[in-house]
């Protein structure tokens, strides 16, 4: 609970927080940092966060680092609100069926931000693979919100633990 909190007064106080884009610029190509531009400030800053704990821990693979600054640009499809956002985590936690039945269909009514929650991961990859990303790259942002129930059997596989490790703790 504390770190949703924590989440909830990041994106609260984004505005004040200077966006590093040189950061993301070296590892973005042009087409690649224009997804990055497009997203909230919350979200950039974010996405840099996550970039910043996998170097910190040991990571420096560039597939990983552009899966790391883009897993999220699929919401600026649909932006929406920090009160959305943290209903659809209440409500995924208290009524986890519920959730994922209106998390269905299109990110239309009432229904719009559960759908965004879920979806966004292949929106991401979508607009990622469309502005020249590699396939290891779109693969683990696509994959970013599947969890494993297993060993992580492959370099791949390895690479998006580490992803989702770092989107946890960010």
């Amino acid at each position: 609970m504390i770190y949703r909190l924590s989440q909830v007064w990041r994106a609260l106080l984004a505005w004040s927080v200077v966006v590093d884009f040189d950061a993301a610029a070296a590892i973005l190509s042009p087409a690649l940092m224009a997804l990055f531009r497009r997203m909230r400030r919350s979200e950039q800053l974010h996405s840099l966060r996550v970039m910043r704990t996998l170097r910190a821990r040991g990571h420096d693979q560039p597939e990983l680092l552009i899966a790391a600054l883009l897993h999220d640009c699929g919401k600026s499809r649909y932006p929406y609100s920090l009160i959305e956002r943290s209903l659809v985590v209440v409500i995924k936690a208290i009524m986890p069926r519920q959730y994922a039945g209106w998390a269905a269909g299109e990110p239309e009514g009432w229904r719009r931000p559960f759908v965004i929650a879920v979806k966004h991961p292949a929106w991401s990859a979508e607009d990622m693979a469309g502005a020249g990303a590699s396939g290891l790259a779109v693969k683990l942002a696509r994959g970013h919100q599947d969890k494993f129930t297993g060993e992580s059997a492959s370099e791949e596989d390895r690479l998006l633990a580490a992803l989702q490790a770092a989107d946890d703790d960010s």
